[in-house]
């Protein structure tokens, strides 16, 4: 690992980068759910919210309802960050990643909401930050009326590994 790349940088984000391996994720969203799935250089990750490992939620509730752009944004960058701990859990080190590809987020929030790219782009500033120019995504972000636990905020990530890792 280098002292500046992305697994250098992602220690010093405003939020500690997860531990997934202990307890393994996903045991509060069912029994046949996997953490990731891994095709050639290709890894996209289930859903990541803003929960601590402990199950605590970052922001609960909808934008537009009880929230605001800048909770929501917050919460992005949360999922964003756990996202980074299920990548360690998949191949080991930030450092493995190419690039990140996509991000597809949903955004809890009420029918006449319409800033999710706001809220959406706290993913995308956190993917620049650790993965510098390597960092930008494409990116959609959908309104919906609500999801699990009362988060306001979700994303599904596929990033690039590098060739040659196993």
């Amino acid at each position: 690992m280098t002292t500046h790349g992305p697994d250098a940088r992602a220690n010093h984000l405003e939020f500690p980068v997860p531990d997934y391996a202990n307890p393994p994720y996903g045991s509060r969203y069912g029994k046949q759910l996997k953490a990731f799935h891994r095709s050639g250089t290709m890894l996209t990750l289930s859903g990541m919210t803003p929960e601590d490992r402990d199950g605590t939620v970052l922001h609960p509730g909808r934008l537009g309802e009880n929230l605001t752009v800048e909770q929501g944004y917050a919460a992005a960058r949360k999922a964003a960050i756990n996202c980074l701990g299920l990548i360690r859990l998949a191949v080991g080190s930030l450092d493995q990643v190419l690039t990140p590809v996509q991000a597809l987020g949903f955004v809890s929030a009420t029918a006449d909401f319409d800033r999710h790219h706001e809220v959406g782009e706290g993913v995308s500033d956190v993917l620049a930050e650790v993965f510098g120019p390597a960092g930008a995504v494409t990116r959609a972000n959908l309104g919906v009326t609500g999801l699990a636990r009362g988060n306001c905020f979700e994303v599904v990530l596929t990033v690039e590994l590098r060739l040659g890792i196993s």
